[in-house]
């Protein structure tokens, strides 16, 4: 399970969001990413899934440098 909790107005902070998302029963392994954060979700999934995808590994290493140098050029 890749959880992403939802901001809401009804709960001021979100707590009750991250915390439906991580309390899970035993034998469910989950795993959360920050609240309203859908593409680090998508990137987690594709990490997971690149273990044995090389194609889907050579994307995602590609698409980590792109993300590194406009980090660097900003800078």
């Amino acid at each position: 399970v890749i959880g992403i909790p939802c901001s809401s107005s009804s709960s001021p902070g979100n707590l009750d969001s991250l915390l439906s998302v991580v309390q899970m029963p035993p034998g469910v392994p989950v795993a959360a990413v920050g609240i309203g954060r859908g593409e680090n979700a998508a990137l987690l999934a594709a990490r997971i899934i690149g273990i044995t995808d090389k194609e889907i590994y050579s994307s995602l290493e590609a698409y980590r440098k792109e993300l590194e140098q406009k980090t660097l050029d900003s800078n």
